[in-house]
């Protein structure tokens, strides 16, 4: 597998990466902003966009999703708690951030918990994980995890928007807690981690969950 990430997108500086596997077929975990840049990239790398496969709703994740759909015939996936967000503003957050231009999506494909999805021989397991959105998830395939705004190198993500739930996420930690081995982490900003690392320096990890 091969994984290559973009450079931060969007005013929030949003990540996202390329994924391929044997072939020259590629999956673009969230696509936040700039269709002809992310192109760009999977052109320079010889690739084709097959899929999108979004960790949620938010407009600094799906921003460029409508662009490449249209550019490419991609297929574009989100869990089925988030998908009215793609074609709602306030779900989107485009008016709590004031953004303008953004494009709406209406042929999203939803899956659910525990559902995989695939490119090539590649399997990404779905990991649902709200608590930053009630339809935010993480990605698993093989030691790799994208963990979207769920879980971020020393923090986590943040719950007082709109869908937001601390109780639902300090759940989803635990649950990613429990995981086993030692996973490398691809988060929605800020840089990639561990998933030793986090349990033993990230402050939300640290301290327990109680009764969650």
């Amino acid at each position: 597998m091969k994984i290559i990430k973009l450079k931060p997108l969007s005013i929030c500086d949003t990540n996202s990466y390329i994924v391929a596997g044997s072939g020259n077929s590629c999956a673009l975990i969230d696509a936040p902003d700039d269709a002809d840049y992310i192109l760009g990239q999977i052109d320079k790398h010889g690739l084709k966009l097959k899929k999108i496969f979004l960790t949620h709703g938010h407009f600094d994740h799906v921003g460029a999703a409508a662009d490449l759909y249209d550019r490419t015939g991609c297929e574009v996936y989100i869990h089925d708690k988030d998908l009215y967000k793609l074609t709602d503003d306030s779900g989107m957050l485009v008016n709590f951030f004031r953004i303008k231009g953004a494009r709406k999506f209406d042929k999203a494909i939803p899956f659910g918990e525990n559902d995989i999805l695939t490119l090539d021989e590649l399997e990404f397991d779905v990991l649902h994980t709200p608590g930053h959105t009630s339809g935010s998830v993480c990605f698993i395939c093989g030691n790799e995890m994208f963990s979207g705004d769920t879980l971020f190198a020393r923090s986590v993500g943040r719950t007082d928007m709109p869908d937001g739930d601390p109780v639902q996420l300090m759940r989803s930690l635990k649950k990613i807690t429990e995981l086993s081995g030692n996973l490398n982490i691809y988060p929605g900003h800020m840089a990639a981690t561990t998933l030793e690392e986090e349990k033993k320096y990230n402050p939300y990890l640290r301290g327990g969950f109680g009764d969650y």
